[in-house]
């Protein structure tokens, strides 16, 4: 089975609409985002089609950093052994590890000083895909489905705060709605309600303008501060495309920034071709620095990810590669491509100079 052979997925649209039924008819577009991306064995991450890879021939919808070159991995390697030392652990935790690419290169880069790498995956294809990327550090290796009460380590997430459902706001003619989805017929359609919600800062202008709020990953942020400050201690790093604040909510985005993946193609309608397509939200930073201030830690750094990569040694490595190899880790850091979209940030239980944000910290935009 491939993407570009279905146009839907009748078993999921049907639970859409029972869900859609059980809700009193209008379904918020979090919970629909949840049940497009999440939905055991159904959603986009839990169903088996292919999603990760270079090109759209192979049915892949998008590529990820890891999967360009592994000098990304080898790169943001030395941020986490870096972490490591400080935090005094030997633990790494990542949240959506895809194929598995990005593990493997931080296993490979941080050989003994990692003792155990912990994988949280909702989807168990891409679990399965994982243990034969990871076959030779298969003793190193777990994965959990739940979170662990106690985390003590580096975790590292990268393009996962995107994939979080996000709630949509939509003022209209001055009044705020929040958006979400009916059935029509036997598809879906949008339908708007008045709402008490608002964007985290007041958005100035009068015109019609479309964004979103980010309840729950704020609140997972809020739930990992929580787990790493219960036993010794730990780090995180995110990265992922987004901006802080005044950037996410200025009045010229008005259209949001919700977005769909599918054969390496971009579209803005999340209501079709659903489960079959990624569907993502930039990240709010500041959102994210603030529930872990909230929860008790420490913001280490926040910078675009050219800067970060850089920082951590990323030329001299390109400098020792082949050609077809810089060529691809160029796209890590153009301004056009991923270096300046992609931000990074750092955080921990306690504060320490961080050597990805030593050049180039933007903190203070937040």
């Amino acid at each position: 089975m491939t993407a570009d052979s279905l146009t839907s997925l009748p078993d999921l649209q049907t639970r859409l609409h029972s869900a859609i039924a059980a809700a009193g008819g209008w379904l918020p577009f979090d919970r629909f985002m949840a049940m497009a991306l999440y939905e055991p064995g159904l959603g986009y991450y839990t169903n088996a089609l292919q999603k990760f890879g270079a090109m759209p021939d192979s049915g892949s919808d998008f590529v990820t950093a890891p999967g360009l070159t592994p000098l990304f991995g080898q790169t943001l390697a030395g941020q986490v052994g870096e972490a490591l030392v400080q935090t005094g652990t030997d633990e790494v935790f990542e949240f959506g590890a895809g194929t598995g690419a990005l593990a493997l290169q931080l296993l490979d880069a941080l050989g003994d000083r990692v003792r155990r790498y912990t994988i949280i995956d909702l989807s168990g294809t891409l679990r399965e895909r994982q243990a034969q990327t990871l076959a030779a550090h298969a003793g190193k290796v777990r994965w959990l489905d739940a979170w662990p009460e106690v985390m003590e380590g580096v975790v590292v997430g990268n393009e996962v705060l995107d994939a979080m459902p996000v709630q949509l706001l939509v003022r209209k003619t001055g009044v705020w709605h929040e958006r979400g989805v009916v059935a029509e017929g036997e598809g879906l359609a949008w339908a708007d309600r008045p709402t008490e919600l608002r964007p985290p800062m007041e958005v100035d202008g009068e015109h019609d303008y479309l964004t979103e709020i980010h309840p729950q990953g704020e609140a997972f942020i809020a739930s990992l501060a929580e787990r790493l400050k219960a036993g010794r201690g730990g780090a995180a790093f995110f990265l992922d495309y987004g901006f802080p604040e005044a950037e996410y909510y200025h009045p010229q985005r008005h259209m949001g920034t919700v977005m769909c993946h599918h054969l390496h193609e971009a579209d803005d309608n999340p209501l079709d071709k659903v489960g079959l397509k990624d569907v993502t939200a930039h990240v709010n930073f500041t959102g994210i620095a603030l529930a872990a201030q909230n929860a008790g830690l420490d913001v280490l750094g926040y910078t675009c990810q050219a800067h970060f990569l850089f920082n951590l040694g990323l030329t001299q490595r390109m400098e020792a590669a082949p050609l077809p190899e810089r060529v691809q880790a160029a796209r890590l850091v153009n301004e056009h491509e991923m270096g300046e979209l992609f931000k990074v940030i750092g955080l921990a239980t306690r504060e320490w100079p961080a050597q990805g944000f030593a050049r180039g910290d933007r903190t203070h935009r937040l």
